[in-house]
């Protein structure tokens, strides 16, 4: 029988077996808010709209905000969604003494893709290497078939590659920030700066020191993000005495045809290096070019007999040791025999010989003989005190270690003498000649400022004073006199002094006598040195002029006097038209040979 509704029916007219949940009139809850808001009754229209159209303001001014926001961010910033790893570091600044910018970092984007996020990658492929044409389009499309999820596509893009890739609009391919490291002055100060790689991690040289002391560390804490973060490296270089020394180096390479040429100026009482040139160079802006091995930095790395040039070590040692005065006398009448090897004298006299006779003569026999009253085991010491036999460390990475005899005898104490048989970088034979001219301290080369105090501080005394004075006299007396070689160096005003080397080279264990390398050390002003000049010259040839010589006095001898007459400005090196007086006290006392 059916049942009757009736208002006041506690079931409210409710069907028997209809009686609802509580989750169902829940349910039927969100089903009234559900049909207020999206029904199509024309009642409800206007709360429906007005819904709407906030919830699409807070979303799409949500979403245009962030894009706003991302787009207006600095590099720095965009930079953080990378890993260190793959995005180039800064680096510091580099400059010379005064302050003048040797390295720098530029701001430039370099493409990457997201290859999982692209829709149609042989397309990617097609369109990227239509911008990018030296992007190999074999080996792009290789990354994006890996499951990576990133891959470079070309680092350093041009403003103008970057704004095309942009406009093609591919999902998946985004711009990273970097900082690529620039040389403004190009090959000038090459092997010194080095140079830095793609990631702008220090490959070689300065760059590479400054990676040693811990610019690594800092940009992986996020604590080197942009060059303004790190302080400036200054070095002792100065770049107007650099690009001096290269111009007149590079002359001289080409006017006596040689294979290669260095050259450098330090100061003696520092031990600051204040110009160094290898070449042939390289720009560091396109390292590439340092991989070629005819390019290395000679002056460093290259290990070379500097001939004649030791025997002002030969001849400190038999003074220091007592063994002998600046009055000594050796017998060079005749030749010194070793079985089927004979010591003569390029400019023989066939007489006895003083020290300084022995010096401007530039006689191997005077010298041997010189060598051989200390005693073998006194050489050895002497130049091992003297920093010859072990490997120079300077703030470069790169260096040479010395090439020793095998066996030490007499007869490589003979040669070594005159600057045979033993080979060392051209920079250590400079630190040698330095603390035998300054006074008697030697220190190592730096690439960084050093104040006297500090200098002296880690100097250590190796000859003393009055040999470092009888040196100094005896490299005068080879500019000044006129049986010196040294005399195409003698630039009028600056008292200078020098002493040339000519080595024949070594092939295989045997002395080619038509390739020589030459070299020339200058001091001024020789009564007080404050800086040495060095040139070297690899294979340098007889030319018109030289009368067939092919010897440091007529190469390298004068280049080292253009290099002192260009730079001495630079360096507040004053001409003194009037010799000093009594430049050599202690020399004149014992009346030394051309004093008087």
């Amino acid at each position: 029988m059916a049942r009757s509704f009736h208002p006041e029916d506690p079931l409210n007219g409710v069907p028997p077996g209809d009686i609802r949940s509580p989750q169902k009139k829940k349910r039927s809850v969100f089903s009234r808010i559900f049909n207020a808001l999206f029904s199509m009754r024309l009642d409800k229209s206007g709360h429906r709209l007005y819904f709407a159209m906030v919830a699409f303001i807070i979303v799409f001014g949500g979403i245009g905000w962030k894009l706003v926001k991302l787009a207006d961010q600095p590099d720095e910033v965009a930079a953080k969604f990378f890993q260190p790893e793959q995005i180039a570091k800064a680096r510091p600044d580099i400059v010379d003494r005064n302050g003048v910018v040797l390295a720098t970092d530029l701001k430039t984007v370099s493409v990457f893709a997201e290859p999982r996020r692209l829709i149609d990658k042989d397309e990617a492929v097609e369109l990227i290497t239509a911008v990018l044409p030296d992007v190999d389009a074999r080996e792009l499309r290789q990354k994006f078939t890996k499951k990576k999820g990133f891959v470079w596509i070309k680092r350093r893009v041009s403003p103008k590659e970057r704004e095309e890739i942009y406009r093609l609009g591919l999902p998946g391919i985004g711009f990273a920030p970097e900082s690529k490291r620039i040389y403004p002055n190009g090959p000038a100060a090459a092997h010194i700066l080095g140079f830095a790689g793609v990631d702008n991690n220090g490959i070689a040289g300065m760059e590479k020191y400054i990676d040693g002391q811990g610019l690594s560390d800092l940009a992986n804490a996020g604590l080197a993000a942009q060059p303004a973060d790190l302080t400036p490296v200054k070095l002792t270089l100065d770049i107007r005495v650099q690009h001096a020394l290269r111009d007149e180096l590079m002359k001289g390479m080409d006017k006596y045809k040689a294979k290669a040429v260095g050259g450098m100026v330090i100061d003696v009482t520092t031990g600051e290096i204040i110009a160094l040139v290898s070449l042939p160079d390289f720009d560091p802006n396109n390292p590439v070019d340092a991989l070629d091995p005819d390019k290395i930095n000679r002056v460093v790395v290259g290990t070379y007999e500097m001939g004649s040039t030791y025997k002002a070590l030969t001849l400190a040692m038999a003074m220091d040791s007592g063994k002998a005065s600046i009055n000594s006398q050796f017998d060079a009448r005749t030749s010194l025999r070793y079985g089927k090897f004979e010591i003569t004298d390029f400019h023989a006299t066939h007489r006895i010989l003083t020290i300084p006779e022995v010096f401007i003569h530039s006689s191997n026999i005077g010298t041997a003989k010189a060598a051989l009253s200390v005693g073998l085991e006194g050489h050895k010491a002497f130049l091992k005190k003297m920093g010859q036999l072990d490997r120079l460390r300077t703030e470069l990475p790169e260096s040479a270690e010395p090439q020793k005899p095998l066996h030490w005898g007499e007869l490589e104490t003979v040669t070594i003498a005159y600057g045979h048989g033993l080979a060392v970088a051209p920079l250590q034979a400079v630190m040698a000649v330095c603390a035998l001219v300054n006074g008697g301290n030697m220190m190592p080369p730096t690439f960084l400022p050093r104040s006297q105090e500090q200098a002296d501080a880690i100097s250590t005394r190796v000859i003393k004073p009055e040999t470092s004075e009888a040196m100094r006299y005896l490299m005068r007396l080879n500019a000044a006199n006129k049986l010196g070689t040294a005399g195409k160096a003698d630039i009028e005003g600056y008292f200078v002094g020098g002493k040339t080397g000519t080595a024949n080279k070594n092939f295989h264990g045997h002395y080619d006598t038509s390739k020589v390398f030459t070299t020339f050390m200058a001091i001024a002003p020789a009564d007080k040195p404050k800086y040495l000049f060095m040139t070297i010259m690899d294979e340098p040839q007889a030319v018109q002029g030289t009368f067939g010589f092919q010897t440091a006095g007529w190469n390298a001898g004068p280049v080292t006097g253009a290099v002192i007459e260009r730079v001495a400005p630079f360096l507040d090196m004053t001409k003194r038209f009037d010799p000093p007086t009594a430049p050599f006290p202690t020399m004149v006392k014992l009346g030394a040979w051309g004093t008087k």
